[in-house]
């Protein structure tokens, strides 16, 4: 499926520069002939001319302007004479050939086909699991960021030069190549490596519908078994994507936060925890959010008002909307009022008595300026403004709203945690479901217990695969029939009575999802487990896992001896019953 030729800019070389080495050769040919035709003077032997080499000797340091002089000899007048053609000769060829070089040089094909071979020998030497990400816009940019920080290696395409330079400048912790091509273009996604066997996902991340969609089918047809993450704001190309079946997440960052929004007004735990979890500045999980109830009013009634409406609706919250003159809406998803949100249109809507108000336009200093008019009309309203630039964050952070929509954001995150924590989906799907049964209890549950365990400290997010080539000393206990539990991995190696700071999430067994699980649950192969915790749990915890010794230890409070010599006289004299069990090896 690639190019017929394997090399195709020593091909474009070579093609390009033929006539000017045809040239060189040429000239070089007819002055090296000039020279062993020309006798040379009578001292030597009867005036014997030049020999090849001698005659391509000169002309070799005279093209570098090097004088040497007359070498092996005192030249003769008629020699003089054609040493002066040879340097003007051979300066004219030289001339012609360095400028040809230059237009190569300079030429944009011979750049852009320079840059995708250099691309894809980048690409061939990734030997870890990576992504491929076909955008680099705002979420395109703040995924990557993401992914960095996650150690995430990431194959970048976009067809904006701009962007794609602009990557080359990032300091990313891990390798993020990038390609300025379409992606659109199967071959294009082909250099990127799609046909990797460790090519784990493509996300698609184009600002236009259809390429996300040619981009999953794509991917889709050429590797069944990668991963396909679309975003669309579309319910025609949502439903496009999700037929195409296996692994597909369709991301709407517009129907997220709609949903996230209306849980969060009903129980605003779950935006702490989602502040949290997400890493989000200042985010505390004692740091509790009142929403009040009652009318919200929707200032732009797009994708995302409408997003938002019909979620409030679907809660029973009252809400109205205001649009600018021309906007046909569907009216019967929310009371719609036409206008721009000024002071008279905002009264109009009853703002003076609202609970919050939404400013969801896709202009950022008109989003300002409702929240403006909103607090000088009734300075106790809750405030919720969508940021589209991610540059005009500063004046969003002077206008401190009390919440701050930023799509690119939202989708950015979600991205992440699917790609990163993909059972972090899971939990909070559950707390949203136990959340719309008035369960709030359960909630707030969490939120103890993850402030008991983690602390305030912004937590990290990682998933364990139990088996033998990610935890292989845990695989090697349990397949020598050693009972062990959540509590028994999670102990502190340091002193077994203490529980490091870490806390499973969700755990995925071959009988189904748990979401927080108790930590005397028994762990076996093939589990897949969810943990939240800090920093330096991490390495403790992969420590364990890959360490019989430590887990023998952690279970039973004994060190298993790891001396040959002592295990031999353990079974000679039959005292191995009293020894904790060993691992093998």
């Amino acid at each position: 499926m690639g190019r017929p030729d394997t090399n195709r800019v020593t091909f474009i070389i070579l093609r390009y520069m033929r006539r000017p080495i045809l040239v060189l050769v040429v000239v070089y040919a007819i002055l090296m002939v000039g020279w062993v035709l020309i006798p040379g003077p009578e001292l030597t032997e009867n005036g014997k001319p030049l020999s090849f080499f001698h005659a391509f000797y000169f002309l070799s340091y005279t093209a570098t302007t090097t004088g040497f002089g007359e070498i092996p000899y005192e030249f003769t007048d008629a020699q003089r004479m054609w040493s002066i053609v040879s340097l003007y000769a051979g300066v004219v060829a030289w001339i012609y050939a360095i400028g040809a070089i230059v237009k190569l040089v300079r030429n944009p094909f011979f750049q852009r086909d320079l840059a995708e071979n250099l691309f894809r020998k980048t690409v061939a030497r990734i030997k870890e699991p990576f992504i491929i990400l076909c955008g680099f816009g705002s979420t395109g940019s703040m995924l990557a960021r993401g992914l960095s920080d996650a150690r995430m290696t990431a194959v970048i395409i976009d067809k904006d030069p701009s962007r794609v330079q602009a990557l080359q400048l990032r300091d990313y912790q891990v390798s993020m190549p990038g390609l300025c091509a379409d992606a659109s273009i199967p071959e294009h996604l082909i250099n990127c490596g799609l046909l990797k066997s460790n090519c784990q996902a493509i996300v698609a991340l184009s600002p236009r519908e259809d390429i996300n969609l040619k981009v999953a089918v794509t991917a889709r047809l050429f590797n069944p078994a990668i991963a396909i993450i679309g975003q669309s704001t579309s319910k025609i190309y949502e439903e496009s994507l999700a037929a195409l079946g296996g692994d597909v997440h369709v991301v709407d960052p517009f129907n997220i936060y709609a949903r996230y929004l209306t849980l969060t007004i009903e129980n605003p735990n779950i935006h702490i925890l989602s502040q949290w979890l997400s890493g989000s500045p200042g985010a505390r999980l004692d740091n509790p959010v009142s929403i009040p109830g009652g009318r919200w009013v929707l200032c732009g009634y797009g994708r995302m008002g409408h997003a938002i409406a019909r979620s409030l609706e679907a809660s029973d919250i009252d809400s109205i909307a205001i649009e600018h003159p021309g906007i046909d809406p569907v009216r019967e998803e929310a009371q719609v009022g036409a206008g721009r949100a000024t002071k008279d249109t905002l009264l109009a809507a009853g703002i003076e008595c609202a609970a919050g108000i939404v400013a969801s336009t896709n202009i950022d200093s008109e989003n300002l300026a409702i929240l403006l008019n909103a607090r000088a009309i009734n300075p106790g309203i809750y405030t919720i403004v969508r940021q589209n630039r991610h540059h005009n964050r500063p004046l969003f952070d002077k206008a401190r709203a009390d919440f701050v929509m930023q799509p690119s954001l939202v989708g950015a995150r979600r991205i992440l945690f699917l790609l990163t924590a993909p059972l972090l989906k899971v939990f909070f799907e559950h707390l949203m479901s136990v959340s719309q049964n008035d369960d709030f209890s359960f909630v707030e549950e969490v939120t103890n217990r993850l402030r008991d365990t983690v602390g305030h400290e912004k937590p990290c997010l990682w998933t364990v695969q139990c088996n033998k080539q990610s935890t292989w000393g845990l695989a090697s206990v349990l397949e020598r029939g050693m009972s062990l539990t959540l509590a028994d991995l999670l102990r502190d190696p340091g002193d077994r009575e203490s529980q490091l700071a870490c806390q499973p999430l969700v755990i995925r067994t071959a009988q189904g999802l748990e979401v927080m699980p108790e930590l005397d649950q028994t762990v076996t192969l093939g589990d897949e487990i969810l943990f939240c915790g800090r920093p330096h749990a991490i390495h403790l915890l992969e420590t364990t896992l890959n360490n019989e010794y430590t887990l023998v230890y952690l279970k039973t409070g004994r060190e298993a001896t790891r001396s040959i010599v002592l295990k031999w006289l353990f079974k000679r004299f039959s005292i191995a019953a009293t020894q904790p069990a060993e691992p093998a090896g």
